[in-house]
């Protein structure tokens, strides 16, 4: 079976005039109505999931005086994010998104309710009050990759980096007044209360997402398999340079950040002399400052990278922690976290946009579980890492240690660039015809050989040699497992490239996911082909040989 590796014929695409560049407003994304709808009715199912947090802590409290069992709660809620953020984001790109969101939604409702009715029918224990977090853990994990990876459904494109902005004010409102919110509610009406209006809040998101009128994506290839389709997310992160800068880059500054996070109730009380009221005042600075944060951004964007964006705010967020640290009067310290608000969302604003970007809607939902499980991993470690180091030394030099390192991971910014939002287009390049075949085969047969030939000036091996180089890792990243490049000691010049896919339906989704970015490589390639007409690709299905 044979085909030719390109299309026919390469004309030369009229470049679009450049357009005024506009500012858009921090807001401008409300006004798609289904964007909208979902906005408000998140944060009001994130207010309901503080408060639960804040309930289950105070429940285990009153059910039993182990530290373990009490700390188990935290645990409990995190463990099934690091168990199946990859699981998630594979059925987050292999089924109906809209699907999973209703039934992910459902499911943390139900749990909810029976913790809820569970407590004020007086039948819980410490231990069903573990196994009904971990249940509600499971749905939220199951949940997180379909939820970002719909965003850029709802909004224009232009719109994604104020949407996402959004999401983020929305998630740190909640997380400032929620658990303000949840203990007023439980010291007023108790723990089960609580966990009810919980699962209230998830009716809201149920309601929109049912009435959403998703696109369906249609395909002619069946879906992929759970196994292979998360082989193909790990693939694909560990062919794509970007991807992986932005996830080294999150890792470093989230481990360092965390201390903040985790050492601001030691500091609120122990230095600051400050009770859970003021505490929860601390963490609503940071809200607030979010949201000016959320404000500048559309204007900041556009005279500064990703890259800059996270460098200033790293600064930022590294000075606000030492205040921190040494501030001793309230108002200084309450100055400090709402600076460190506009600092936090900046970053996330940053981390989250360059994620958003080098992710092609095919492996959106596997590229965010992954971020994810670094970002979650990276503030679980971070946060046990910064409080044993708090015991030993004291939280005001742990602070200062923290902000240390904030500095210091800038470094990793030389090596690691965030890629700017329009530097890649991920608009789809199918430039492969389907492969030719008398007899069809089974789409699961395989591994499938596909051997392209070269005729090469021998003056320019070399520089050819440099330009397989990224073609190799784009093969790599699209689905194939092994990769070569052979040259004929007998015909100089004479090159083949020879790459595996391990099936025939895995070949054929191949060919869907080549981008506009990649042509400009692929193009370098075929340029240095001497032969009449484009590379031939030869297609070859393994064959089992009976013993």
């Amino acid at each position: 079976m044979k085909t030719t590796a390109t299309s026919q014929g390469q004309a030369r695409i009229a470049q679009p005039k450049k357009e005024a560049v506009t500012v858009l407003s921090a807001l401008s994304p409300l006004r798609e109505a289904v964007f909208r709808a979902l906005w408000i009715a998140t944060v009001v199912s994130n207010l309901g999931s503080w408060m639960q947090d804040v309930g289950e802590s105070w429940l285990m409290v009153s059910l039993t005086a182990s530290p373990i069992l009490i700390a188990l709660v935290e645990t409990a809620g995190s463990l099934p994010m690091v168990l199946l953020a990859l699981p998630a984001g594979a059925l987050a790109d292999v089924i109906d998104r809209r699907r999973l969101l209703l039934i992910t939604q459902m499911w943390m409702l139900v749990a909810a309710a029976v913790m809820g009715a569970a407590t004020l029918a007086g039948f819980m224990t410490p231990w069903l009050l573990l196994l009904l977090t971990f249940t509600l853990g499971l749905g939220a994990a199951v949940n997180s990759p379909a939820w970002q990876a719909i965003v850029p459904e709802l909004v224009p494109a232009s719109e994604l980096p104020p949407a996402l902005v959004l999401s983020g004010v929305g998630f740190n409102v909640a997380r400032a007044v929620g658990p303000a919110l949840g203990g007023l509610l439980v010291a007023a009406a108790g723990s089960g209360f609580v966990f009810l209006l919980n699962a209230l809040s998830f009716l809201g998101i149920i309601v929109v997402i049912y009435r959403w009128n998703r696109t369906p994506q249609t395909s002619t290839l069946p879906p992929e398999h759970i196994p292979g389709a998360m082989r193909a997310g790990v693939r694909y992160v560990r062919n794509a340079p970007e991807l992986q800068a932005i996830l080294i880059r999150t890792g470093v500054f989230i481990t360092c950040a965390s201390a903040l996070w985790a050492l601001l109730p030691l500091q609120t009380r122990l230095a600051l002399g400050l009770g859970s009221l003021g505490y929860g005042l601390l963490l609503g600075c940071i809200g607030a400052g979010a949201i000016v944060g959320a404000g500048l951004l559309p204007r900041l964007r556009l005279k500064f990278s990703n890259d800059l964006l996270v460098v200033f705010a790293s600064v930022l967020l590294a000075a606000m922690t030492i205040v921190l640290a040494h501030a001793h009067v309230p108002l200084f310290s309450a100055l400090a976290m709402l600076l460190a608000g506009v600092a936090w969302i900046t970053s996330m604003y940053g981390f989250n946009t360059a994620v958003q970007t080098v992710a092609p809607a095919w492996v959106r939902g596997r590229v965010l579980a992954i971020y994810t499980l670094v970002f979650m991993g990276g503030m679980a470690v971070g946060s046990a890492a910064w409080g044993a180091v708090a015991g030993r030394l004291g939280v005001a030099r742990a602070l200062d240690l923290a902000a240390a390192g904030l500095v210091i991971g800038l470094a990793f910014s030389w090596r690691y660039r965030l890629i700017r939002g329009d530097s890649l287009s991920l608009a789809p390049w199918v430039h492969w015809p389907e492969p030719i075949a008398l007899i069809r085969p089974e789409m699961e047969h395989g591994p499938v050989l596909i051997h392209i030939g070269y005729q090469i000036d021998p003056a320019k091996a070399q520089e050819f040699r440099h330009a397989m180089r990224d073609l190799q890792r784009i093969r790599r990243r699209d689905g194939a497992s092994r990769w070569h490049l052979y040259s004929n000691p007998a015909e100089p010049g004479r090159f083949v490239e020879t790459f595996i896919v391990e099936s025939w339906a895995e070949h054929l989704r191949q060919h869907g996911r080549g981008t506009q970015a990649d042509r400009k490589t692929e193009e370098q390639v075929f340029a240095f082909h001497l032969g009449e007409g484009p590379p031939v690709a030869t297609h070859l299905i393994s064959e089992h040989v009976p013993r």
